[in-house]
């Protein structure tokens, strides 16, 4: 049976992306879009508003904004429909909605939808834990386009964030050394953007410790990436239960 989704944010450049995957999908396709640009033509029908949308639908696919986040999940709730939340620079407060939101659908989340930004969460989770106890330095350097609005990425604060639980917590995130002239804390983990050109998305994790240095690094080439990634997810979750997911459900 094929999923039919609602993708929400359907006329951006992710949007854009995933409208041409689906196309030649053969168990998913996209039945109808949400923007407030309605200056694209789509081979399916475009709403302004969530709420004028009166095509069926099995899950929704979020590449928006932060902005467009709290809308979404409240619609998401009232209409009883799974969301597959890509955006990316929510607040805490956005977080803690998201969190309510999954009591009564099922929400999945995750910074990056790249199958092998997943794998490297996990791989970073193990090394972590051998390496931070023998004095290695961490340190996250991530670059991408300079259209990209929040900074650092949201793929270098969960990539942080995994290292950060497999420690209990033990690291602090440092993301300016400019305004205070002090050596390097042990505890400290530092996280650095890099804004320019039409970089799809990089990000390295490197472990320094003396006289030698680990680097994991992960290269986006295209966004058709995170576009598999979205859709997969989007098989994944419909017909789930109300709960919080990530890819690495997906990947199971």
């Amino acid at each position: 049976m094929m999923i039919k989704i609602l993708m929400h944010g359907c006329n951006g450049k992710m949007g854009q992306v995933i409208t041409e995957l689906a196309k030649d999908d053969e168990l998913a396709g996209i039945v109808a879009g949400v923007d407030c640009y309605d200056g694209i033509e789509n081979y399916y029908p475009v709403f302004t508003n969530l709420n004028d949308c009166n095509v069926d639908y099995d899950v929704i696919i979020d590449f928006s904004n932060a902005n467009a986040a709290d809308a979404l999940l409240e619609y998401a709730v009232r209409m009883k429909k799974p969301v597959v939340l890509c955006t990316t620079g929510l607040s805490e407060e956005q977080t803690d909605k998201i969190k309510e939101a999954s009591g009564h659908v099922a929400v999945l989340r995750s910074a990056n939808m790249s199958i092998g930004i997943n794998v490297i969460m996990k791989l970073i989770a193990e090394a972590v834990k051998h390496l931070s106890p023998e004095g290695f330095d961490i340190e996250i350097v991530e670059k991408h386009h300079n259209q990209k609005l929040d900074a650092p990425s949201g793929t270098a604060l969960a990539l942080a964030d995994v290292m950060n639980k497999e420690m209990d917590g033990s690291f602090e995130y440092v993301f300016d050394r400019s305004r205070v002239r002090k050596k390097r804390d042990k505890k400290e983990l530092g996280i650095s953007a890099v804004r320019g050109g039409n970089i799809v998305g990089e990000h390295d994790v490197i472990f320094a410790g003396t006289d030698e240095v680990i680097t994991i690094s992960h290269s986006a080439h295209s966004k058709a990436i995170f576009a598999k990634g979205a859709i997969a997810a989007a098989k994944y979750l419909a017909g789930k239960d109300p709960g919080l997911y990530d890819m690495s459900d997906v990947m199971e």
